[in-house]
Order: structure tokens, then sequence, then C-alpha cells
């Protein structure tokens, strides 16, 4: 491919919507183009980037005897209706009815089209175990999407579903794409993606795991332990609290007059923070309900534990007068009747807690959950700190770090079998529910993920299992005979050897055409030029300046078929084999 005739503009201005550096490069580099909030169109340079993600995902998964399908885009609402997330799934999923009248689904995951697929074909235990994947677009109305490929609503995702007859075969298959995952990263050349605990969410199941990649710039808070091989995300991430219990004071209800923050009542009070109880309040979608979550004052809530505990959507809640709740001044003691309420273990061993009085312009001092509250059941609703204790090795040597995830893994159980009525017969002829698993990477994001973690301030840096293209050859004056025939023969020697060459014999200044081969980020860069050639050489560098020599012009194409098998071992070298 010539630079001369590729689709796709380059240019030096940072776009203003751009808010993270992979956003920014991919516009100027010419791999995407805005098509709506959300929306992206790939150039060429793009789409040959994410077809070898691509390539390497199919090779893992063909590798662990999955088999590749493709499930329709647009997917009839009965089927989502079978498994009960017709109603359950919020305004992500898009709902549209057809010429006809019928309800549909645009598809933004395929649990049910799977089910769907293969119910009929697995009828008999003897069918077991088999997975199948497929590599798709698909679309989720995202309520925020933001820097560019990494939260978007229209999206290349792999999604694989595995089926089995007992948990045990799928503990043991789950372990084989764990061990898959890790091997796509580490071949697409993101050996650094670490593998959390994760809250299965709109997926169900009862373990998932995520993969993401560390940089500051994730969306996801990550926690890890600095003494152990722990890691979870923060969702997921189970809360240990010790707190040093004094004796009880007496409870008193005192005046606190504008004071609805827990930062001004400790003022107030002049009371410390970590001897607080604050108060979030939620309201239930399905019927307006108030949750009341209370926590340790210096802590906050999580909301996905709350949710699950909740069994269903929850909402930030609008408190009027004539509610009974007092907005500023909630309190578990004396509560109302009416509301539904959670006490974290951040509260618990307290002794003397400031809390609210659930009376205007009033707090309760020294209370004591276990002496003034029946019955008293703590719950993990809040979220674990930096300095928080390990709930592996019980050390306080937690950190939390940001990262972005780039894959996920789900043991779904029988969640969509059994309300789908997929079953088989045994060898005994009773019938059973399939146990699923769920195994899904988003190739967009990856590939944007990559360039965020690899590129300096000039363009990406790819990895050379993953570049658009392998070489890139630089002819500084096309205008000069020599020049052009040197650098039209290297063109010709590497493509007949296999090697994929992008060549630019534009006439422009070399500034320009060194800008814009930084903006592609190809891994090996051929210069040739006139001054080069008086010494019979041309010059060949890495894109990470790694790597800088001159080699004679017989000796270049030999030169950067080695260089080239260099960085493909480098990157290999980082691949684990299957155990």
């Amino acid at each position: 491919m010539k630079v001369a005739n590729l689709v796709g503009q380059r240019f030096k201005e940072k776009p203003s919507d751009c808010v993270i550096d992979s956003h920014a490069l991919m516009v100027r580099g010419g791999f995407m183009k805005y098509v709506g909030n959300g929306i992206y169109s790939e150039f060429p340079v793009l789409r040959r980037i994410t077809a070898k993600i691509e390539n390497i995902i199919r090779k893992e998964m063909d590798a662990i005897d999955g088999q590749e399908v493709l499930f329709p885009v647009v997917l009839p609402a009965v089927l989502w209706e079978e498994s009960g997330r017709y109603e359950s799934i919020g305004n992500e999923l898009v709902r549209f009815k057809d010429r006809n009248g019928s309800n549909h689904v645009l598809g933004m995951t395929h649990e049910e089209a799977a089910v769907q697929l293969v119910r009929e074909y697995a009828q008999s235990y003897t069918k077991y175990p088999f997975m199948i994947y497929q590599i798709q677009r698909k679309f989720r109305d995202e309520a925020r999407p933001r820097a560019g490929m990494i939260r978007v609503r229209e999206f290349t995702m792999k999604d694989a579903y595995s089926f089995h007859t007992s948990q045990e075969d799928l503990d043991r298959y789950y372990k084989i794409c764990f061990q898959a995952y890790n091997r796509i990263f580490q071949k697409v050349g993101v050996p650094e993606v670490v593998t959390v605990k994760s809250d299965s969410g709109i997926m169900g199941g009862s373990v998932s795991h995520e993969y993401m990649l560390l940089t500051p710039v994730g969306e996801d808070s990550i926690v890890i332990c600095n003494e152990c091989d722990y890691s979870s995300n923060m969702e997921a991430a189970e809360n240990i609290v010790e707190n040093t219990k004094a004796d009880s004071d007496k409870l008193l209800c005192v005046e606190t007059p504008n004071c609805k923050t827990i930062e001004d009542v400790c003022a107030f009070l002049k009371s410390d923070v970590k001897t607080s109880c604050k108060a979030v309040v939620y309201q239930k979608n399905i019927d307006d309900k108030f949750v009341v979550a209370f926590v340790r004052g210096d802590y906050e809530v999580n909301e996905t534990k709350l949710r699950n505990l909740v069994g269903g959507e929850i909402h930030t809640a609008e408190i009027t007068a004539d509610d009974c709740l007092v907005a500023g001044y909630i309190g578990p003691y004396g509560i109302s009747n009416e509301v539904e309420f959670y006490i974290d273990v951040s509260l618990k061993g307290i002794g003397n807690i400031v809390a609210g009085a659930n009376k205007e312009g009033y707090h309760y001092t020294g209370l004591d959950l276990e002496r003034d509250l029946e019955n008293v059941n703590y719950v993990d609703i809040s979220k674990i700190k930096e300095g928080g204790i390990c709930p592996c090795c019980k050390k306080s040597a937690i950190t939390i770090k940001r990262g972005i995830e780039v894959g996920n893994i789900f043991q779904l159980g029988t969640k969509y079998t059994e309300t789908m009525n997929m079953q088989y017969t045994d060898e005994n002829g009773e019938s059973h529910y399939p146990i699923m698993g769920c195994y899904g990477i988003g190739v967009g994001r990856l590939a944007a993920s990559v360039c965020e973690v690899h590129h300096d301030e000039y363009g990406p840096i790819w990895p050379i299992s993953i570049a658009p293209w392998e070489v890139q050859i630089c002819c500084l004056r096309a205008d000069d005979e020599d020049t052009k025939q040197v650098a039209d023969k290297l063109y010709k020697d590497l493509t007949d050897i296999g090697i994929e060459a992008l060549y630019d014999d534009r006439q422009v200044r070399p500034g320009v055409m060194f800008s814009d081969a930084d903006l592609i980020g190809v891994p090996i860069r051929v210069i040739i030029s006139p001054r080069n050639l008086k010494e019979s050489s041309v010059e060949i560098t890495t894109r990470d300046k790694s790597i800088k020599t001159m080699v004679s012009v017989e000796e270049a194409a030999e030169y950067i078929k080695n260089l080239r098998l260099k960085l493909f071992a480098d990157i290999e070298s980082h691949v684990q084999d299957y155990k």
C-alpha cells in the first residue's frame, strides 16, 4: 500500500472534543471518524488493526475447541421476554417495532440468541460440552459515551458461550478460557493486563472476572493488594473494617441547625467523621420505595453491592416535604417503617455514633447500634479504601488503581437455560438444564486501549502483532531517480517475501512524511534518501526509538526480515503456554 493512495487524512491539531490521548491520536492519524454520539466509522488503518486482533482471538478460541457462529443484530423481543431481560434491562437496550408491529431489540449481548441457536441441537448429554463464539457488531445505548472507542454505543465484540452438564466441567473449562484470554492479551502486546474479580451485573451468574489494562485514564477502579495476589474490581471488592469500640455514652438528641452534610455536623459537634453515620438515600426503580444506605462518615456507598442486596435497579432519591424522610437529618434510630434500610459493616463496633435524628435540625450523639436498635444486621455496601484491609491476606495493604476493562468472563449457571427452557436428557433419561459460561472481548476498545498505553506525544506505537503494517518505507526524494529506484525495489522485495509494507513516495517535506509516519505508528521504519545512498546505506529505526542503525542497501531486506522476527519473538516471550 502507498500512503498516497491511503484513504484517511492525518493532521496536527488536537480535536477539542478528545479527552484522552488515544482518542485524539486515532482521530488525527486517520484511524476513525465521528458519525454520531458514540458511533464511529473505521478507516482502513484501524480496520487492519482490528482484523489482526480478531484473527488472534479466532486462533485462541479455535485452540480451545470453540466453533464460530454468527447471531443476528436484530432479535425478536420474544427471546428477551423468555429470559426476563426485556423488561429488567433499562434504556441501554434499544427496543423497536417492525412494520408489522412486532417488538424487536438491537442485540447488545447475545445469551438469548445462543440458547435459541442450540437448544434443539443439544437435547442429549452426548452433545456436551461445547463452546460457540461470534465476532459481531452490537449496539448499546450508552448514557455517557466518551473517550473515542473506549466507551461507545456501537461496537464490535467477540462473545463466546459454553454449555456443560456439570459445574465441575464448567469450572474446568472456565480455567481454560481464563488462560486463553491471558494469551490473547499477551499476543496483542499488552501483557500488563491484570485479572480481577468482578460483579456479574445484568449478565447474572455467581463467578466472574474482568481483564483490566491499568492506565490512569481508565474509568474503572481496581483494588490491588501489595502483599498478596488479591485483585478485584471496586464493585466486587469486600470491605473489611475494624473499629475500636469506646465506652458507650448516653443517647442524646441535640440541635444541629443548618447542618445537613456529615462534614457540617461533625464540624459543629467537634466530633470525628469516623464515628459518624452517613445516610445515602435511593429509590427503587420499580416502585420508588425509599432505600437508605447507612455507612461510616468517611466511606462511600458501593451502589453495585447495594443494588444486588435490593434485588433490582435503584436511582438517587428525590425527597420532598411530604415524604417520611427528613433530608439531611436521616438516621437508623427511629427511622420510618416505610423505609427499607441497610447498615454497613463500617459502622460495626463503634460505641458513640453521631447520626441523624429523623427530625429537622437535630442529630443523635452517643448512638450505639447494638444497644439502641433491635437485631442489627450488618451488610457490606461500602467501597474499600486506599490502605484498607485485604480480604485475602488480611493485611492493610490495599491500593487503588485505574483501568480499562478489555475483557470479561462469567459463569452464568442455568440463568438462561432455565428461563428459556433448554434441557438435555442424561444417560438415565432424566432431564436437566445445561450450565453456561460466557466470555467477551471488545475488539475496538482493545485497539484503543493498546494505543492508550503504547504511544508518545507524536502518535501510537503499535505492537507488531497488530500493527496496520510491519514496515514503512519513507522515500525522502521521490523526484531523485536513484533514490526512487532503491525505494521501489525494497518495497517489492519486502512484499515478495511476505512482509507487510507501507510505502510513502509522496513529494512532501521530510517533516510532513515523518509526522504522518508517527501518527500511523508502524513499528519498523526505513528512511531512504540521497544523503544515505551516498554511503550505499538506508536508515532503519523502530517506532519506539529502541533501534536506529544504518544498513547497506544490499542487506536491508534481510536485516528488516530478521528485525521483524525479533519483534514478534519479543511478544511471544510473554505468551504463556496452556497448563
